[in-house]
């Protein structure tokens, strides 16, 4: 595992480990037959880090070197990935300009990566890692949580050079739903809209401006005990409750997350069997239902079901309401987020799966997605 800390205070990136050893030297006439030891496999995780981190620090508005550039115990970019690392470094700018103008900043961040696997086949390696990373908030107006963190896996690519060396020539994420803050999102391209059961009740889009009217609930005490969907929310969100199925695999576990927190705040389950797809909502041993983990599906159960109502504003949810986002603005939604965390002067912060993530600010979302539809729930 290594470990990357920034910090706006002297702009430093500073490594929590950094290993000696090098990989295996050419021999005079001949590239040796590649072979992942566990110095390879150690350089691999620090480019991977100092990749991570290089991202992160943008987001930061840190002015330290880049990590990334320096060649890592035998392993270096190659200059098609070179060039890609900074296409994304200076979309983050653009990101963390918009976070600057929603209010929002970090002081700080720490990133760690971890190799779950490395695999030679000829002369490519693939590697499998884990990043997690937390975020300090600036306090600006002073009411924002200590933190926003997230768990993210991402696959790399090295092709081995005749002189010995490995270069990264692509790295990608494999987790659904919302990337990461560090992550740019691309130009969505031309979406052609989906189409719905003509007999579900749609919720309509949510405006993102700020300081919207009002929309007060009561946390406990009620039919709903929203304060328990939080804590239930905020405990698994990283360690995942093994009573459940996972369905990252299946087109994401974002949904059927977002319903063990209702569940535990006391929404019923609906099992009773009919022809549509979106009039019950359960989980069982032997079969789930298409509302409890799909997120159109849901949407179409709890609007027709009155089990939710649209709020005008994203800025209206407290804890326990929910936030689908439909990215590319095709007409389906592709993920859902619960509010697990309000602040005083009215910034909702959601936690989910995929990837898993830690009260992370709507500002954040908006920012990274500003043209994206928002649809926002009150539970």
């Amino acid at each position: 595992m290594r470990s990357r800390t920034l910090s706006l205070a002297g702009s430093t990136l500073a490594a929590a480990v950094v290993a000696s050893a090098l990989l295996p030297v050419a021999a005079a006439h001949a590239a040796p037959t590649p072979k992942v030891t566990k110095a390879t496999k150690d350089a691999f995780g620090r480019v991977a880090d100092n990749v991570l981190t290089d991202r992160t620090a943008v987001l930061l508005g840190s002015k330290a070197a880049r990590k990334s550039l320096k060649p890592t115990g035998g392993v270096r970019l190659s200059s098609a990935q070179k060039k890609a690392e900074d296409a994304k470094l200076s979309a983050l700018k653009g990101t963390r300009s918009r976070l600057a103008d929603l209010g929002e900043a970090y002081t700080s961040a720490d990133t760690k990566v971890t190799v779950d696997s490395a695999k030679v086949k000829g002369k490519k390696a693939t590697v499998q890692v884990t990043e997690t990373t937390t975020l300090k908030y600036k306090k600006i107006r002073g009411d924002e949580p200590a933190s926003t963190g997230f768990d993210a896996h991402h696959v790399l690519t090295f092709a081995f050079q005749t002189d010995g060396t490995w270069q990264l020539t692509a790295m990608r994420s494999t987790d659904g739903g919302a990337p990461r803050i560090n992550e740019p999102v691309a130009a969505p391209a031309d979406a052609k809209l989906s189409r719905t059961p003509m007999a579900v009740i749609q919720a309509p889009k949510a405006a993102t401006t700020r300081n919207p009217v009002a929309k007060p609930k009561t946390l406990t005490g009620g039919a709903y005990d929203y304060k328990a969907m939080a804590t239930y929310t905020e405990k698994y969100w990283k360690n995942y409750n093994p009573a459940y199925r996972k369905y990252n695999a299946a087109g994401g576990d974002c949904t059927n997350f977002l319903s063990q927190g209702l569940l535990a705040g006391g929404w019923k389950q609906i099992s009773t069997v009919t022809p549509e797809e979106y009039d019950t909502w359960y989980y069982a041993s032997n079969g789930t239902a298409d509302a409890w983990i799909g997120v159109n599906e849901w949407s179409w159960f709890t609007q027709t079901a009155k089990r939710t109502t649209a709020l005008a504003n994203v800025y209206q949810m407290h804890v326990g309401d929910v936030l689908q986002v439909d990215f590319d603005k095709d007409g389906s939604k592709d993920h859902s987020m619960m509010t697990t965390y309000r602040s005083s002067s009215g910034v909702p912060y959601l936690t989910y799966h995929d990837a898993d993530t830690y009260r992370r600010s709507v500002a954040s979302i908006i920012a990274s997605y500003p043209s994206a539809n928002y649809y926002a729930y009150r539970t």
